[in-house]
């Protein structure tokens, strides 16, 4: 079973997107855990009317490691899907989730693809370009409404579902070294291992990859982080600017990737495509 934890400020019709992909996508029994960064434009809501979500109110708006940990806390399942609100799934991408595990034992910690991070540098590139060419002339028009939102992946895959099922006809359950940060699972025993994650870095997808990959190097049974190149969500990135976000309540107690990691980092990361 899966406990999926993600954090929000605002965004309802982001939300009201996610919801829905969720349960219209997941079969296999899952919770729902939601981090809600004292959100005012009804998303709060939204996710407490829903009799099989979980609603942390966090009183103020704090970085996302914090709020994985404060999830990871409620969390009753032995795989922790964290997942941004933004990153939508196709169908039977659990099902397909949990056999990437079965088949590669030391597969602990896994990655999805995304229009972030694909299986080459090239198929990123091209799939980035028609991500912008679908979405900014949509949102100048309609900003970011359920609807437009909607269109967006009308006019980017025709259909989003369809699109995850040839990438899982081409790739099937092959893997590489990679991650998307909006999407990452760990298996719960691996993160008893590893740790929390480290609430001082905002970059905490990069501090999670490279202390996988340290404790890989130094453990035979251990992959590194991997991403399954068949299974496919999409993610709505850059929806909104900085600014529109209040100062993190923790900004006090955080601290710079180089302050904790200082050159290692592209070492740790020369693998990946």
């Amino acid at each position: 079973m899966l406990s999926i934890i993600t954090s929000i400020y605002n965004q309802l019709p982001v939300n009201k997107i996610y919801y829905k992909a969720l349960m219209a996508c997941t079969s296999v029994p899952f919770e729902l855990i939601i981090v809600d960064n004292n959100s005012d434009d009804g998303s709060y809501e939204y996710f407490k009317s829903k009799e099989n979500v979980t609603v942390i109110r966090t009183g103020a708006n704090y970085n996302y490691p914090y709020c994985q940990n404060l999830g990871i806390a409620a969390a009753k399942y032995d795989y922790l899907c964290f997942f941004n609100n933004d990153a939508i799934p196709t169908k039977n991408w659990d099902v397909r989730m949990l056999e990437v595990f079965q088949r590669n034992p030391k597969i602990k910690a896994l990655s999805f693809a995304t229009n972030d991070h694909l299986e080459s540098k090239k198929a990123h590139k091209a799939l980035s370009r028609k991500w912008k060419r679908s979405k900014y002339p949509i949102q100048s028009i309609f900003g970011n409404t359920e609807f437009s939102l909607r269109l967006m992946l009308k006019a980017m895959y025709g259909n989003l579902d369809a699109f995850g099922e040839k990438r899982f006809e081409k790739f099937g359950y092959e893997t590489n070294e990679g991650y998307s940060g909006s999407v990452i699972v760990l298996k719960r025993e691996f993160l008893d291992q590893i740790g929390l994650w480290d609430e001082r870095l905002q970059a905490a997808d990069f501090d999670l990859f490279n202390r996988i990959k340290t404790y890989a190097l130094a453990h035979d049974d251990t992959e590194s982080l991997h991403l399954a190149l068949g299974i496919y969500f999409h993610h709505y990135q850059r929806l909104t600017v900085k600014k529109a976000y209040p100062p993190f309540a923790n900004k006090d107690q955080m601290i710079q990737l180089e302050e904790k990691w200082g050159d290692k980092t592209d070492e740790l990361r020369k693998d990946i495509i």
